[in-house]
């Protein structure tokens, strides 16, 4: 994954743990301002950190106008924080089934009925509906729907944050060069 790798495996957890890191992604939007939202982590390997949602969404139509994107995820109480940006490109369809298997009842259900339409109607019909459609499936029964896609974003810059209560807060940054190889600095927090 490049110098960063041996970090990254002690910070975020491995691809089999069922609790995902929740991340700020963040995206340039169709009108040209940023756009962030939190997603969860699908996994991270040595081509890069993966998050799977629905192909209907916003991110995904940002995404695919301008394949940039960066995300941040931070644990305050460990004095870390992870932020990576790069390219994007449609993750590989082996991580489509894998990676929807592994997610929660709830959030395979969600990836099931979360479109616009659901999404405008009353709380009562949408918790009857929510319910009737539990009912009917068995807990891990459910395939992705076909609006499941993934990203995998290939880093261009990785930065750990290291923070001290003891002394003043640093910087590790990562930058992959157009040859492959990556340079690193060490940057005031």
């Amino acid at each position: 994954m490049g110098p960063f790798g041996d970090v990254l495996a002690g910070w975020l957890p491995a691809n089999d743990d069922p609790v995902r890191p929740l991340v700020a992604l963040s995206s340039i939007g169709l009108d040209g301002y940023p756009d962030v939202r939190h997603v969860l982590l699908s996994e991270f390997d040595d081509s890069g950190f993966s998050f799977h949602t629905d192909s209907r969404s916003r991110k995904i139509a940002e995404l695919t106008a301008l394949p940039r994107a960066s995300f941040t995820v931070a644990w305050p109480e460990l004095g870390r924080q992870l932020t990576v940006a790069g390219d994007t490109e449609p993750a590989d369809e082996a991580s489509l089934a894998r990676v929807y298997a592994k997610r929660s009842p709830y959030l395979q259900v969600l990836a099931q009925l979360n479109d616009p339409a659901f999404a405008q109607l009353p709380l009562d019909d949408r918790l009857t509906r929510w319910a009737a459609f539990t009912a009917s499936h068995e807990p891990g029964s459910l395939t992705p729907p076909e609006t499941w896609v993934g990203i995998l974003l290939r880093p261009r810059r990785v930065t750990l944050w290291h923070g001290r209560p003891d002394t003043a807060s640093q910087r590790t940054e990562y930058t992959r060069e157009a040859d492959g190889s990556w340079t690193t600095v060490t940057l005031p927090g």
